[in-house]
């Protein structure tokens, strides 16, 4: 059983060497960010991907013990250095001048030095630029929920949290729970099938209101069902009954809601035609593919007048992963989402592409030229197939086709060393992304959504599980799952575009971070709106106002250990802003392509 409580029960560089093969042509941009190939100088002192100018930077997150011949290179570096060898320079440098002063030297020469670790070469100019300082987190989570059953596969994300209606969803097993601070557990969902298991929970946008929980599981099945429609939410135990559920040709891997709505004809026949939101829903599945619905919700007291409750639409079908899907996200205005495939790619898509067949408006009397048969049990399956691309309710209702998409439809590909599980949208630049991979990529990466162009990549020594980025500072947050070489940092934090780490937790065993999601609470809070459950008076409220946790939060993460933790990550350091070098990777022609003044490091 869940409750609130903390502790209690919730129910060396070629380790990410870059692909050296130049851009690939293909009918979409490719770029080639993942294993394979090897990181160069760029003259400067400075690691890029081979093939880009997209600069690599490397964690100080420990590693395992060298090998051999590592271990023979170190030994060759430090001599050369005794000598005073620049191993760097390919012609020995002998000097055949006499009476040389002491402090005179070579015009514009700095010789190659060993730093411990590794030579650097940085030159009279550019100056190096001052590192941050690593900011303090605590190490320890501020609250734990206990998980038995929480499945550990990294291809699994049972993690959702609803703004709207305060409640983290969590999928422990077949069985989904709601949890709250001031509700407590309660059983959501029990699936049918004891052998099955929740792959993908994610809640509907905060715009919405409906608090519309999407959940799927490797049975095939999808479930759609509200919080909301609880006939009194505040005193009820009993699960909100599915409005929705429909067998998919796969099993489900991967949902995400669109985080705006879109305004479309009701297909409700009491109301047919009339401008009403809609909510947005991918579904990927395990065979590689990704559908898009179009998903009307109308409120309880409609679904009771109209005796209707609602429709899903298939909009569209994309296929353009050859294996199981990943990652899902859309970036904050929806104009464009992206999918990660366990085939290794990236694929950034324009929204408006999955839209093309439907109308901004019908009239009634189009009703009766395209009618299909309709669908009598709401509450029971309805198999999708060829032959039926639509998911019917209660009544008949226009007909458009669906649209079907492939690799030529994508905007941009972006291929990776491994799985691509972790995707996020900048909240503050519409054009920045940055996508993890797994296993054998271990990077963070960062691209330009308009040019598709690789500007970074973090090498992080292990599987990339979840990306958050600040809302209120340059800044991302990563959780990490198997660590090769092995480190025990499971969650870390990155500045951009310096991609310098300012704060790292390290957790203790073998335990990984599987997947993590923003959460409006900090450890003072029993409600995102900050109201102190705890009497600790008026002291207390004024330390929260001033910090960062209280103005957009913490994380929480799913434990290999069967928990559920919640981490401060967004500790404020005494830094008003900083110089940087550019929000785009420095570079000044997509910065001026986006009309981007340069800036610090406070977004507001």
């Amino acid at each position: 059983m869940l409750t609130g409580s903390v502790g209690n029960v919730l129910g060396p560089l070629d380790q990410n060497s870059i692909d050296g093969n130049d851009t690939q042509l293909d009918t979409s941009t490719a770029w080639t960010v993942g294993l394979g190939g090897t990181a160069v100088n760029n003259g400067q002192g400075q690691l890029v991907r081979s093939g880009t100018n997209a600069r690599l930077f490397r964690t100080t997150f420990p590693t395992a013990k060298p090998k051999s011949e590592e271990e023979t290179e170190k030994y060759k570096t430090r001599l050369a250095a005794a000598l005073g060898l620049d191993r760097a320079q390919r012609i020995l440098d002998v000097n055949l001048t006499t009476h040389r002063g002491l402090n005179s030297s070579k015009p514009g020469y700095v010789p190659t030095q060993w730093n411990g670790t590794e030579w650097v070469n940085d030159g009279p100019t550019p100056k190096p630029q001052k590192q941050l300082r690593n900011r303090t987190l605590p190490t320890a989570p501020f609250k734990v929920l206990d998980a038995p059953h929480l499945r550990d596969d990294f291809y699994c994300s049972i993690l959702a949290y609803s703004p709207t209606s305060q409640t983290l969803a969590v999928g422990l097993g077949n069985l989904l729970y709601g949890w709250s601070e001031t509700q407590g557990v309660r059983l959501l969902n029990a699936g049918a099938d004891p052998d099955c298991y929740l792959t993908s929970l994610s809640f509907s946008s905060s715009e919405g209101c409906k608090a519309i929980l999407a959940f799927g599981r490797s049975d095939k099945t999808l479930g759609l069902l509200s919080l909301y429609d609880d006939p009194d939410p505040a005193i009820s135990r009993s699960a909100p009954r599915p409005r929705f559920e429909v067998v998919q040709p796969s099993g489900v891997a991967c949902l995400s809601w669109k985080p705006v709505c879109t305004v479309r004809p009701s297909r409700n026949r009491a109301s047919l035609g009339i401008p009403v939101k809609n909510e947005d829903l991918l579904v990927g599945d395990e065979a590689g593919m990704i559908y898009y619905y179009a998903v009307e919700w109308p409120e309880r007291w409609e679904v009771e007048r109209h005796n209707w409750p609602g429709d899903m639409t298939l909009l569209a079908r994309i296929a353009v992963h050859t294996q199981q899907i990943c990652g899902l996200a859309w970036s904050k205005n929806g104009d464009v989402f992206a999918s990660g495939g366990n085939d290794n790619t990236c694929y950034l898509f324009d929204t408006v592409k999955a839209m093309e067949n439907y109308p901004a408006h019908w009239s009634r009397n189009k009703e009766d030229r395209a009618r299909r048969s309709t669908v009598a049990h709401v509450h029971g399956l309805s198999e999708i197939s060829e032959a039926e691309t639509e998911i019917q309710m209660s009544q008949s209702v226009p007909y458009h086709p669906t649209i079907h998409l492939g690799p030529g439809d994508a905007r941009h590909r972006w291929i990776h060393g491994a799985a691509v599980k972790a995707i996020a949208f900048c909240p503050w630049q519409d054009s920045l992304v940055a996508t993890g991979g797994g296993s054998n990529d271990k990077c963070v990466h960062f691209f330009h959504t308009g040019s598709g162009a690789a500007l970074a990549s973090i090498s992080v020594s292990a599987q990339v599980t979840s990306l958050i980025w600040s809302t209120t500072r340059r800044e991302i947050a990563a959780t990490f799952g198997y660590a090769q070489p092995d480190h025990p940092v499971r969650i870390a934090v990155f500045s951009w575009p310096e991609c310098h780490q300012i704060a790292a937790i390290p957790w203790a065993g073998e335990h990984r971070a599987l997947y993590a999601i923003p959460y409006p609470c900090g450890p003072d809070d029993m409600t995102p709106s900050g109201v102190d459950g705890r009497g600790s008076g008026r002291a207390a409220a004024r330390q929260r106002s001033r910090s960062r946790t209280a103005k957009e939060g913490c994380i929480i993460v799913a434990s290999s250990d069967k928990s559920v933790k919640f981490h401060e990550v967004w500790a404020a350091d005494k830094r008003g802003t900083a110089s940087v070098t550019g929000i785009l990777g420095g570079s000044p022609i997509l910065e001026f392509l986006e009309g981007i003044d340069r800036e610090g490091m406070v977004i507001r």
